[in-house]
């Protein structure tokens, strides 16, 4: 984007690896040299997903990360914008959202306690970031 662009959104359906998970919605912003990401559980289908960030929380896990200095090692800065005890996964993926794609993150990660407690919680959220990935390339494919 350059800075003349309005903020582009797209909401994506992310199917169930295994018929226990939940599918995902995945919502992204584009803004300018950022990202702002909701990715969430939804029982919407897929030709209605736009709705799922409607019914979702924005401010379940959310944190914000920016890429490491040119010719650094490692993860960049990063902060939490909020978080509950029952969840804190945001702030490690928009470090490594942000170390890949060289753009600020705002990454919102909405997957109740429930489901992160459960057996196959780090399942669901590996889901989670391989569709934000998937997403993320196929919107800098095309700028």
């Amino acid at each position: 984007m350059t800075g003349n662009e309005s903020p582009t959104h797209r909401t994506r359906y992310i199917p169930p690896a295994e018929p226990t998970l939940p599918a995902l919605a995945l919502h992204v912003t584009s803004l300018v040299d950022s990202y702002m990401l909701w990715v969430g559980v939804t029982e919407e289908p897929p030709e209605t997903v736009e709705n799922a960030p409607r019914s979702g929380a924005l401010c379940r896990d959310w944190a914000c990360a920016m890429p490491s200095a040119p010719g650094m090692p490692g993860l960049g800065p990063a902060t939490p914008l909020f978080h509950s005890s029952g969840s804190d996964v945001a702030l490690s993926m928009a470090q490594r959202l942000a170390k890949r794609f060289r753009k600020q993150i705002f990454l919102s990660v909405d997957i109740p306690p429930l489901y992160l407690s459960a057996a196959q919680g780090s399942r669901l959220l590996l889901d989670a970031e391989k569709g934000v990935v998937e997403a993320l390339k196929e919107i800098e494919s095309v700028t």
